[in-house]
């Protein structure tokens, strides 16, 4: 979601945010993409490795500011989000689309791309969409949990910071920033968003933490049925087909069983 005003530029002059009713920790503003610098920054970035209750200390105050955190690891290869070749120009808008409409459309671009090789699940025509869950927790406490684990000293992300991300809607975060970790298969973010905003609507996630090429998501209502869960990995396959050909759990369902069934964070990893 586009919003009319951008927030971050006030944080050039106001760094602790005071004046949004935020209370940052030292970081900077990125704007530069694969294009150069945008006209405005892209995302405020903590300088410092991100600690447990940061995601949650100050929800309402980033709400009414704009602003949507979400953790980004600087720790891989690419470095941080300067080196992910951001490309903010010319992209769809998620809410100009439908998450139904572009799962279709990715999942019939992999089984033309494979024709006569198709295998299962792309050797049927796109079924369909699958059915909400009743949340049983809250998404936005979800998001908070999952945040904190991962911000923890467990947690398998290499440098997770903080970051801010100026849109209007958690869903919206990839299109808002030009993520490109999907390009070898999606190269529109917009797609990516517009999916997202259907799974938010229907499975309570939220876009927790973004590395150059994943996207963590947490679930507030995962599947709690065999049934429930192979629909949904249907539209997995379509959204990350790299996901599922990784998985150890290369076969439809029992990648339903292992990484949807009941699972409260969904990760997307593209090649």
């Amino acid at each position: 979601m586009v919003l009319d005003t951008n927030n971050l530029p006030r944080l050039a002059t106001d760094p602790s945010g005071r004046a949004l009713g935020l209370d940052l920790p030292a970081g900077r503003l990125l704007d530069e993409t694969y294009q150069g610098a945008w006209g405005e920054p892209l995302m405020w970035l903590a300088d410092a490795r991100a600690v447990p209750g940061q995601w949650s200390a100050q929800g309402a105050a980033r709400r009414a500011a704009g602003l949507v955190p979400v953790l980004v690891d600087v720790g891989g290869p690419s470095g941080d989000p300067e080196g992910w070749d951001l490309m903010c120009g010319n992209l769809s808008r998620p809410e100009d689309l439908g998450d139904e409409e572009m799962l279709a459309i990715l999942w019939e671009e992999i089984r033309e791309g494979r024709a006569e090789g198709a295998v299962a699940p792309f050797d049927v025509p796109w079924p369909g969409l699958a059915g909400a869950v009743p949340p049983d927790a809250g998404p936005d406490a979800q998001a908070a949990e999952i945040a904190d684990a991962l911000s923890g000293s467990g947690s398998w992300l290499k440098e997770p910071r903080l970051a801010l991300v100026p849109t209007g809607r958690n869903a919206d975060i990839p299109a808002a920033i030009g993520w490109t970790g999907s390009l070898n298969h999606v190269d529109d973010p917009g797609i990516l968003s517009a999916v997202l905003r259907g799974w938010e609507e229907r499975f309570g996630t939220r876009v927790v933490a973004l590395t150059a090429d994943r996207i963590v998501l947490s679930v507030a209502a995962p599947p709690t049925t065999t049934e429930q869960a192979e629909d949904v990995a249907v539209e997995h396959a379509a959204f990350c087909p790299d996901g599922l050909a990784r998985s150890r759990h290369g076969a439809l369902d029992d990648y339903a069983a292992h990484e949807i069934l009941g699972r409260r964070t969904w990760i997307h990893h593209w090649d």
